[in-house]
């Protein structure tokens, strides 16, 4: 059986082991929440808002993760002391920053994914607040899952956040591209 830590090993990326694990209570939480299991995290496409899109959502979460961690190592190369990215705050953001899609979206009887009822009411920055905060998740990191979206366009990201967000989109933007 597959575990969390085996399919998103970029958790290890996160040094503090005490956020560590909150980051995983907060997926195993958002799995429980969505009735998901870790073999269906594979087959969760990575957004509903794009049709014949092939990246799993996943996929793209890890995807996102490993480009952070590439921007934030590409500004300390260049800047050293004056690249002001935290590192865990980062990781920690980029995994957790999609993670309330797991109750914005249901997987229907027939095994297709679609919006659930949250969706009409909170997009996925905000459940996905919700659920970090539950578990105890520090404020840098809500600030990344807040802000990572569109919701965070008049709200001053601070550098994780400001990271994420274009590592995200060009994720998506790539993606859909044909």
């Amino acid at each position: 059986m597959k575990t969390l830590e085996k399919v998103i090993p970029e958790l290890n990326e996160i040094h503090d082991l005490e956020l560590r694990a909150k980051v995983l209570e907060v997926w195993e939480d958002g799995m429980e929440l969505g009735g998901w299991t870790v073999d269906e995290l594979a087959e969760i496409p990575f957004t509903l808002l794009a049709d014949d899109v092939e990246v799993t959502f996943i996929e793209h979460v890890r995807t996102v993760c490993r480009m952070c961690i590439a921007m934030e190592q590409v500004m300390a190369d260049a800047y050293g002391d004056r690249s002001r990215i935290d590192h865990d705050t980062l990781v920690a953001g980029a995994l957790l920053a999609d993670v309330g899609k797991l109750i914005e979206y249901r997987r229907e009887p027939d095994g297709k994914t679609v919006f659930s009822d949250w969706y009409q009411y909170l997009r996925h920055p905000f459940t996905g607040v919700a659920m970090a905060y539950k578990h105890g998740v520090p404020a840098p990191v809500l600030h990344v899952i807040a802000t990572h979206a569109w919701e965070g366009d008049k709200f001053k990201r601070q550098p994780e956040s400001i990271v994420f967000h274009h590592a995200d989109f060009t994720d998506f933007d790539l993606a859909r591209f044909k």
